[in-house]
């Protein structure tokens, strides 16, 4: 089958590939934005642009005893401006031409799309639905965080952001950069001053700091999946085509990940109390310092189960199975989870996959149709089971 075949047969694919063939890289949305508003006033679906040009849709509920779902999906891609020329390979399976095809993360958006579409001219009984499409994901998320969430009626969230059918991601880990550095306070020459006891190179102590300090698998939960991890990322000292140098300072950086603040703080202050030790052994030679960073906040896994059981109740019914875990990786969901509705209640996310995404962010990116068909068919079982 032909691409253009397969779009006049399915209004979700081809919804998918109008908006794939608009280029949308970080922060240049517009196309994409004006496309969705456009769609939604053809459709009488309220839609708004906030002050950020973030997408807002609404669809006002049909029974005030129900409570509101929210879908959130982001408009940017990685690529640049060059058109998206998209085609059906023999295995069904949509790409682009010589480029990223922009699946992560227009498939989520089309799905939400379609799926308000179909609620607006459908009898279901439910409690409103709200599509929230950001920009700049990919880059630095300024999107979502210039999102003004007390405009959300809903406590639930949906971040249609995964990349595999059946995906329900129900925490995340956090992302902080941890910076040491360790100062020697008399330098020197390796051959004159090497025997002088009151100088200590800054690359030999911080390699000796190092092999104290975790790395890797910090804590994992029953299940064998990470939830705190701690990774040197690299170590910076001397000049290694300069060998006759007694260094004085030194730094290293480290990532540190995890879904649970409390696992993260005893991991912060392990590495403190290292440092400390450190501090005290080499009092009047040399000095350590450590700071941590915060550039994610974690997505902490909520105690409430209502949502994740009707997920997989959900995929079960139409075939798919259903994988509820953890990532260790940030996404929207982390700040979601770090905010208030309309309501000042906590916001319970999960990042959720409704098609097969392949090769991400690369000019091999592709997305499964038949997947994404099967993910709207979820997205509705899943809603019909909220509202009953």
């Amino acid at each position: 089958m032909e691409i253009n075949d397969l779009r006049k047969e399915n209004e979700l694919v081809n919804l998918f590939c109008n908006l794939a063939e608009i280029p949308s890289p970080s922060l240049k949305e517009k196309n994409v934005s004006d496309y969705i508003k456009k769609y939604c006033d053809e459709r009488n679906i309220y839609c708004k642009l906030d002050d950020y040009e973030n997408v807002y849709i609404y669809i006002p509920p049909t029974d005030e005893t129900k409570q509101p779902l929210a879908l959130s999906s982001h408009m940017d891609v990685i690529g640049d401006d060059s058109p998206v020329a998209v085609y059906l390979d023999d295995n069904g399976l949509i790409h682009a031409k010589e480029r990223t095809l922009g699946a992560d993360d227009k498939a989520g958006v089309a799905n939400a799309l379609y799926f308000a579409d179909f609620l607006s001219k459908s009898d279901i009984k439910h409690g409103g639905l709200e599509l929230i499409f950001t920009r700049d994901e990919e880059s630095g998320m300024s999107g979502i965080h210039n999102l003004d969430f007390e405009m959300l009626k809903s406590k639930y969230v949906l971040v249609l952001d995964s990349d595999s059918l059946g995906q329900f991601m129900t925490s995340g880990a956090s992302y902080t950069l941890a910076t040491l550095d360790v100062h020697s306070f008399k330098g020197g020459h390796s051959g004159i001053d090497i025997a002088d006891t009151t100088r200590e190179n800054a690359a030999k102590l911080i390699a000796d700091l190092i092999s104290e300090l975790p790395q890797g698998v910090f804590y994992s939960d029953e299940d064998h999946n990470v939830v705190t991890s701690c990774n040197l990322g690299g170590i910076s000292a001397g000049d290694v085509h300069v060998t006759n140098i007694i260094n004085t300072d030194a730094k290293a950086s480290y990532s540190i990940r995890s879904s649970s603040r409390d696992y993260e703080e005893e991991l912060k202050k392990l590495m403190r109390f290292q440092v400390d030790d450190f501090n005290k052994q080499y009092e009047g030679i040399a000095q350590a310092t450590l700071t941590f960073e915060e550039h994610l906040p974690p997505f902490e896994k909520s105690w409430d189960n209502y949502v994740p059981q009707m997920f997989e109740y959900a995929a079960k019914s139409c075939g798919v199975t259903p994988e509820v875990g953890s990532f260790h990786a940030g996404a929207e969901t982390h700040i979601y989870a770090n905010n208030l509705n309309s309501k000042g209640e906590k916001f319970i996310p999960f990042l959720v996959g409704l098609a097969d995404v392949h090769n991400m962010h690369s000019a091999d990116e592709d997305v499964d149709y038949k997947s994404m068909i099967k993910g709207q068919e979820v997205l509705r079982k899943f809603f019909e089971e909220f509202n009953k």
